[in-house]
């Protein structure tokens, strides 16, 4: 069943790719928008075509999300909207190369954008989900947090804790009335391979974002905690969960296991 709401939608990362679609997507369903990235022209642009196609209100809020008094503008918009239910975090970045001569500067920045922007967003507007008894938040991570071998840095890193930071929030707040989803896209074609010097016809296989976001909104409507659009066999992924699951038990140990004692 399509889950709808009359509620506005907050989407960061907006003005292209993933994050366009997903205020197409969700426009088409009757939210209006907060739409939230650095380039205003192209904000304008889409907001104007929601507008027209879809009939809703649409809000523009250009801010650089690496930036903290942009950040903050946008944590006030979460914490004071009350129209705003769906906060979806799209926003993110990749740096090409490895770890063996980091750019310092440039890993500061994506763990602000992909880390620091995630958290704070939704540390600002849980309090008021809470408040009002529901809420749900959209998180964009990536296969590759579970699959760091695939691509050298540390972007695999910042998708780990997005994803683990979603499931824990949805451990902690879902029996509370605020739904977060996590979704693990592959690679996806989009402006984030030029962005960040990668070569994207280096790539064998991509999905077309927009088959995507519709994949991911069938689990959105479905209330899955993660969504895995790529995936083929959802047993996999069962079967992942449920072998990390009975380590639990585990790990409440007084004494190191005997296979490391001399």
């Amino acid at each position: 069943m399509q889950v709808t709401s009359s509620r506005a939608a907050l989407i960061t990362g907006a003005s292209a790719g993933i994050g366009a679609i997903y205020a197409d997507r969700l426009a088409r369903r009757g939210h209006d928008i907060v739409l939230v990235a650095r380039d205003n022209a192209r904000l304008d642009g889409l907001a104007a075509r929601l507008r027209a196609v879809h009939g809703v209100s649409v809000d523009v809020l250009a801010a650089d999300l690496t930036r903290a008094g942009d950040l903050g503008q946008v944590e006030v918009r979460l914490r004071d909207d009350a129209r705003i239910g769906l906060l979806v975090n799209n926003a993110g970045a990749a740096t090409a190369g490895g770890f063996a001569n980091p750019d310092l500067d440039a890993l500061q920045r994506l763990i602000t954008l992909n880390i620091t922007a995630v958290t704070r967003l939704a540390g600002a507007v849980v309090p008021r989900f809470l408040a009002e008894g529901g809420g749900s938040i959209i998180n964009l991570a990536s296969v590759l947090a579970i699959a760091p071998e695939l691509m050298p840095g540390i972007y695999p890193a910042t998708k780990a804790f997005v994803l683990t930071f979603s499931q824990a929030l949805q451990a902690e707040l879902g029996p509370r009335g605020v739904y977060v989803q996590a979704v693990m896209p592959a690679a996806t074609r989009t402006e984030i391979w030029e962005r960040s010097g990668m070569n994207p016809s280096a790539i064998p296989v991509m999905m077309d974002a927009g088959e995507l976001v519709d994949a991911a909104l069938v689990g959105f409507d479905r209330r899955e905690a993660i969504t895995i659009p790529p995936l083929p066999d959802e047993s996999q992924w069962s079967d992942f969960t449920a072998a990390r699951l009975a380590m639990l038990p585990n790990f409440r140990q007084q004494n190191a296991a005997a296979r490391y004692r001399a």
